[in-house]
């Protein structure tokens, strides 16, 4: 079945690569050795690919089976495997080894689990059990989780498996980045008990592959003798556990073939190395880099404006991407007073195109970071211009938001049971499921909102003292706040509840990318508020967003990140925000230095090149940010930018190289929502409930009509039950009745002693 790889000069016509240029063809027929495929944006590299494998199949190099392929996610295994199809048939189904890298690797540790202590038969748990089996152990060790979230540990345990990293391999150093100090001992344990469950999580299945390829060699053989050619998509991408796992298996024949642009790596926080692409030719010797640089996709000047700036970088193998496509327009820079006029200017543009005939399908809007679509949102539904978000949710639908919507809903409306609901236990309180169902059946009998059911369960012993007294504590709050709406600037009010609930510290604490994505979220919802006079003008403004979204199927402005936008293409491309501290984000230079400012660039670069036809960055010279006007300067990218290849529209002063000068150290616009307040512990004392009844007597004069006063909350003793009556309580058992205050009961039982309760929750013995 093997054989050399047959000479390009003389390579007979075949059409697999007619339509191929010569790059790709060359790529595809150079079958023997290392290949690096350094695949520029739009250069059809997936062609290069899919043809490539084929070619291996129908030259009969290698039998289906003895081609490791490997791609990223499951969507681009099932598109190569149906684009492999076309070309050679049913000969595709005999491909076993062809998928993403942890479903590859799952299928070998299932051959090969009792070498790791497991059994074939082993469980893969998700995200959900994981925490759940850290929070016991971190119970288990009398360790603080509101101090130590288990999902910061999950953090520190993903970032360690995605470095190869076994837990006697973590430093005294690493071991630091949680519960100081105890990190290395939180790992080890964590990994014992998968190991008595017969489980592992989606890390385990790359490190404990490479530790089986490490440590028994006839394992590796074996695999190094299956696999005759090894081919990898997205090279760039690839962690260090990847990559170790990926050169284990190459080594022995060397006829590996990677596809990748170390322009477009732009995940490191995912764990992603773009050393491993840059050092390929130093693992595999003699390897032949093959450029791809003839772009199907971008006009000239777009493809000048994007090389241009990715040529900053020091950290790259280097190529040049051209096309035989018309020059079209220079990329426009446009600067703008503020974000509003930029959310303004951008819409004006998209209907511009509309009524000049282009689909909104073929019109994005791509951000660095998430809070950055609510203006462009708020503005779409204001002129009724039909928008999606792709890859996450629309502003006001996310978890962090709604939760935070949730808490002014009761401040503005005690009666609105859905939204204290929501938040009762968020963030955690200890308040659990049936704390909540409590409240439920003393809601239901006595015809009154939960908030108001939380205010009279307090008040007796239906529930454990902390569960108790979290409940005075959070409906004190409330009326603090309540106070405040009726004085306070919404963002204000926003920004204290986010604090003195707690929000704030359960994200900080977690200490995640993710997480701190949802702080800059919450802090743009302030941004929003500052623009309405009260807290029911605001909240009025959310319902009509909300209501916006029509499930028609026309066609709509995309809107999403950079980051999700890789691999995709439009013919025209807003790019907002090119100011420093949003981009190049000042979180991501403070934490990586150099390296992130290369990575940033990158990302810069992947921006530009999902445009086709024209390209516009914006840029403002100012931004609101917790209520202060701050001047923002242009991004640093932008003076980067060829000029004979950018039209300059702005009415600012300067031109590049002004830009070029003007970029220095700006602290993190978006940090936390706001300061940490210091925590409070509640007790039942003389006249709280009093006070804390007083909340149900709103001020948002919007709401005020439809929200019940405390009076209609004011309790009704039943008739039905006296003073040395005999009753009966679920939770108590039997008892006598010795005292009577409204619709409490102070109650004599024969197991439990006296106990304060509410008379809902009792009933006549004679009825039982």
């Amino acid at each position: 079945m093997t054989g050399p790889s047959t000479p390009l000069a003389q390579a007979p016509q075949d059409p697999l690569i007619d339509g191929l240029n010569p790059p790709q063809r060359e790529a595809v027929l150079t079958t023997e050795g290392p290949v690096l495929m350094l695949a520029g944006a739009g250069t059809g590299k997936t062609a290069a690919l899919t043809a490539r494998l084929a070619h291996l199949i129908r030259a009969r190099l290698a039998w289906p089976s003895e081609i490791l392929c490997v791609t990223f996610t499951n969507k681009a295994a099932r598109e190569m495997r149906e684009r492999v199809g076309h070309l050679i048939g049913p000969a595709v189904e005999g491909m076993p080894w062809l998928g993403t890298f942890h479903s590859i690797a799952a299928k070998m540790l299932r051959r090969h689990a009792e070498l790791v202590g497991l059994q074939s038969n082993y469980t893969i748990i998700d995200t959900d059990d994981q925490l759940r089996l850290l929070k016991q152990l971190i119970q288990s060790e009398g360790v603080d989780e509101k101090r130590f979230p288990a999902r910061q540990l999950a953090g520190c345990l993903d970032r360690w498996k995605n470095r190869g990293l076994n837990p006697d391999q973590i430093d005294a150093g690493e071991s630091e980045a949680y519960a100081n100090g105890k990190g290395q001992h939180f790992y080890r344990l964590y990994q014992d008990r998968l190991k008595a469950l017969n489980a592992c999580d989606f890390g385990d299945l790359l490190l404990h592959m490479v530790n089986i390829l490490r440590d028994h060699r006839e394992v590796l053989d074996q695999y190094r003798q299956r696999f005759k050619y090894v081919m990898v998509d997205e090279y760039q991408d690839t962690n260090q556990v990847q990559y170790l796992w990926l050169r284990l298996i190459a080594q022995g024949r060397q006829n590996i073939c990677v596809v990748g642009d170390d322009d477009q790596s732009i995940y490191s926080w995912r764990g992603a190395e773009v050393a491993n692409i840059l050092r390929f030719e130093k693992d595999f010797a003699g390897a032949k880099v093959i450029r791809l640089e003839q772009n199907y996709r971008s006009t000239p000047q777009i493809l000048a404006a994007a090389s241009g700036l990715i040529n900053e970088n020091s950290q790259r193998l280097g190529k040049t991407l051209w096309t035989e496509r018309h020059p079209g327009d220079p990329v426009r820079v446009i600067g703008v007073w503020d974000g509003p006029e930029e959310a303004r200017r951008v819409g004006e543009e998209i209907e511009r195109l509309e009524r000049e005939g282009l689909s909104l399908a073929q019109v994005a809007i791509l951000v660095r970071a998430q809070y950055q679509t609510r203006e462009f949102e708020d503005r779409f539904i204001q002129i009724g211009l039909n928008y999606r978000i792709v890859g996450g949710f629309r502003f006001y639908e996310r978890a962090e938001i709604r939760d935070a919507l949730a808490y002014l809903r009761v401040i503005a409306q005690p009666a609105d049971d859905l939204a204290f609901e929501r938040i009762y236990n968020a963030p955690k309180r200890g308040l659990g499921a049936k704390a909540l169902e409590k409240l439920h059946v003393l809601a239901r009998r006595r015809g009154i909102p939960l908030a108001a059911a939380a205010l009279e369960i307090a008040d007796s012993d239906e529930l454990p003292a902390r569960a108790r007294n979290t409940f005075v504590a959070l409906m004190r709050d409330f009326g603090r706040w309540r106070d405040m709406a009726g004085s306070d600037n919404p963002a204000d009010l926003l920004r204290t509840v986010m604090d003195e609930s707690g929000y704030t510290d359960a994200l900080q604490a977690e200490k995640t990318a993710e997480a701190a994505g949802r702080l800059e979220n919450l802090a743009e919802l302030a941004r929003a508020m500052e623009e309405y006079d009260t807290l029911g003008d605001f909240l009025e403004h959310v319902s009509l967003v909300m209501d916006n979204e029509a499930a028609d199927e026309n066609e709509k402005v995309t809107i999403m990140t950079m980051h999700g936008a890789k691999g995709l293409e439009f013919d025209h491309v807003f790019l907002p925000g090119w100011e420093e501290g949003v981009f190049p984000s000042q979180r991501s230079l403070d934490e990586g230095g150099l390296a992130s400012l290369e990575e940033e660039r990158r990302l810069a670069y992947v921006a530009i090149t999902r445009a086709r036809r024209r390209c516009t960055i914006l840029h403002a010279a100012n931004r609101r940010i917790y209520g202060q006007w701050s001047s923002s300067i242009p991004s640093r990218f932008i003076g980067e930018l060829p000029a004979e290849h950018v039209s300059q529209e702005t009415t600012m002063s300067g031109g590049a190289s002004l830009w070029r000068a003007q970029w220095s150290e700006h602290s993190d616009p978006f940090a936390h929502v706001a300061q940490t307040q210091p925590s409070r512990t509640a007790t039942r004392g003389p006249g709280w409930q009093r006070a804390a009844q007083q909340q149900f007597e709103t001020t948002p004069r919007r709401v005020a009509e439809s929200t019940r006063s405390a009076a209609s909350f004011a309790a009704k003793p039943r008739t039905d039950l006296t003073i040395g009556a005999r009753v009966f309580h679920d939770k108590f058992g039997y008892g006598t009745i010795a005292a009577q205050e409204g619709n409490k009961l102070e109650i004599d039982f024969e197991q439990a002693g006296r106990k304060r309760v509410i008379d809902s929750f009792v009933k006549p013995a004679e009825s039982v």
